[in-house]
Formats: structure tokens, C-alpha cells, sequence
């Protein structure tokens, strides 16, 4: 015959295994349980008895989502964002493309643009693990700024030359 004590601390039994059984199944006793086993010298946790140990549900493993803000990964700090540096690398390479030919960096400062938003939108999601928030609104601000230097040059140049304009187009 077994004896456990109940939620409230008070002792229950004797009982018999059937009786815990029925004890379990109903919610009334759980593997933390303590429980003194017929002729045991100490009182056990009932999902310690290997006749009642298979009657439990396994334990749910903990839910793994994001960090806290603030905290870090494993005690690492955090990391620059490789999409924030390419975009500010690429509005960097569209500015002094877009100096000797305006056309030249447009396709550095949509592909700037591209990657700042990327970076900037991972920095928001994760600030545990990313940084380098300045650097992607830095790429942002100078691709779009090289975006409207580059149009306003192509326009500009095809203002005063409308022949060039005219010739180009005709080559297509």
C-alpha cells in the first residue's frame, strides 16, 4: 500500500497502485508527487517508481523565441549587419560611378538601396544580435541621394543635348 501527500500537504492512503492509477489519470497526482512506497524507507517523487514512471507525459520542452532586447547570445555582443555595410559599399560605389557617368550608378544605388532596407528591417527585428542601424540609414540616404544626382544629371545632359539624346536613341 502506498501513501503520498496531496497539494495541500496533507497525507493520503494507504492506497493501492490501481487507486493511483486512478489518482493520476484524474489530475489528483502527478510525477512531483512525493510518495512513500510500500516497505521503502523515504518518500520519492511518484514519477520516481518505475511501476508509475511510463503513466506521466513526457515533460514539454521549453518554447524557444527571440531574445529579450538587451540581452545577448551566449554572452556574444552583437554584430554588425553584412546587409547594412554592403548597402552603404554600394551607395558608396554608385556616388563615384554616378560622377563619371550618371547612368553608370544606378544599378549600385537600387542595389544599395535594396540591401540598406534588408539590413535596416533585420536591426529592428533582432537589435539583440544586430547592430549597425547608422550604417544602413547612411546607405539609404546616399543611395537615394545618388539616385536623384544620377536622373538629375541624365536630364540635365539631355536638356543641354538634345542631339546626344537624339543620336542614342536612335542607335536602339
Amino acid at each position: 500500500m502506498y501513501k503520498i501527500i496531496g497539494a495541500d500537504g496533507r497525507e493520503y492512503g494507504p492506497a493501492t497502485a490501481g487507486q493511483l492509477r486512478q489518482w493520476i489519470a484524474e489530475g489528483r497526482a502527478n510525477a512531483q508527487t512525493p510518495t512513500l512506497a510500500p516497505g521503502a524507507p523515504e518518500w520519492k517523487p511518484l514519477g520516481a517508481l518505475p511501476e508509475f514512471a511510463g503513466h506521466f507525459a513526457p515533460p514539454i520542452p521549453p518554447v524557444i523565441g527571440p531574445l529579450k532586447p538587451g540581452t545577448s547570445t551566449a554572452g556574444q555582443l552583437p554584430k554588425t549587419n553584412s546587409f547594412a555595410t554592403a548597402g552603404l559599399i554600394f551607395c558608396i560605389l554608385s556616388l563615384t560611378c554616378c560622377c563619371g557617368c550618371p547612368c553608370c550608378g544606378c544599378p549600385f544605388s537600387l542595389l544599395g538601396l535594396v540591401f540598406s532596407l534588408i539590413g535596416l528591417s533585420q536591426i529592428n527585428r533582432h537589435p539583440e544580435l544586430y547592430e549597425g542601424r547608422g550604417l544602413a540609414i547612411a546607405g539609404l540616404i546616399l543611395s537615394g541621394a545618388s539616385l536623384v544626382l544620377g536622373f538629375g544629371l541624365a536630364f540635365l545632359n539631355f536638356a543641354l543635348h538634345p542631339g546626344n539624346f537624339e543620336w542614342h536613341f536612335k542607335t536602339f
